[in-house]
């Protein structure tokens, strides 16, 4: 069982890439554990055709700790195993604690006894301290790989991420499998991003085009393979999915100083 955590900028579209990619994983036959890790539960959202999946937080506050382990995860596309870890009320809290209870209590119900090929965590925005570093922290994912695109705040972030596993290599034992472009059309996207994942000494794993089918799909609460599998787009997840359960690419990366960074931009700003 590989155990692999989704991390990038807010709004990046990890959550989209994230269950987009597990359909294709579920469509080949991988059995898949999909455990969201943001308040706003909606890391699943696709899988379950929009279904209010109760979190585990939601869970516990209602009924108490004896709960079974049906109560808190449910069956997707294709056979999906689909749980929420949710968040504190308002104003109260911790969100990340969340992410602790829930896999804490997932661990002591049994989840990750069962025959599983792949465990996806989809992690809160590019927070990498506290309980959304649990992940990385606790050894719980082997493999990260980080959503970005040619923006600068989105490769801001995932070079403050690369910190974080840095961070945590040598206790937990994580290391980064690649960069994932999710594409917003910027000049030079795809040489920038490869330029960046090279000089963090990783991989850009794959280039995943900007497709308004991805919106279609999205607005029928479904992944693209779900609403329309022989669309472009969908290959697109087959082909990430195939890279991902293929890699053979883990490193500790090495982070760049805001400096370089901006230069890289520059660099790649100006071709033409």
């Amino acid at each position: 069982m590989r155990q692999i955590a989704i991390y990038g900028k807010g709004g990046i579209g990890k959550s989209t890439t994230t269950q987009n990619t597990v359909a294709a994983f579920a469509e080949s036959g991988k059995k898949v554990l999909v455990v969201g890790c943001d308040p706003k539960a909606d890391s699943t959202r696709l899988l379950l055709h929009g279904l209010n999946q109760k979190t585990v937080l939601d869970t516990l506050r209602e009924e108490g700790e004896d709960i079974d382990l049906e109560d808190i995860m449910k069956e997707g596309f294709k056979g999906t195993k689909c749980v929420e870890s949710g968040g504190p009320e308002p104003g109260v809290g911790c969100a990340g604690r969340g992410i602790i209870t829930s896999i804490n209590l997932l661990e002591q119900l049994g989840a990750y006894e069962a025959d599983l090929d792949y465990v996806f965590y989809d992690v809160l925005g590019d927070v990498v301290c506290g309980g959304f570093a649990m992940p990385i922290r606790e050894g719980k994912a082997q493999e990260i790989y980080i959503v970005a695109s040619g923006e600068l705040m989105a490769l801001y972030a995932a070079n403050n991420i690369c910190k974080g596993i840095r961070k945590y290599a040598d206790t937990g034992g994580v290391r980064l499998g690649g960069i994932i472009c999710n594409s917003r059309k910027v000049d030079n996207e795809y040489e920038l991003l490869k330029a960046f994942a090279e000089e963090i000494g990783s991989q850009l794993i794959h280039f995943v085009p900007r497709d308004n089918i991805v919106q279609r799909a999205e607005i029928n609460r479904k992944t693209v393979i779900d609403f329309e599998h022989n669309a472009n787009q969908a290959d697109e997840y087959r082909i990430l999915a195939k890279a991902i359960d293929e890699n053979e690419m883990f490193v500790i990366p090495k982070p760049m100083i805001q400096d370089r960074l901006e230069d890289l931009m520059m660099e790649f700003g100006i071709l033409v």
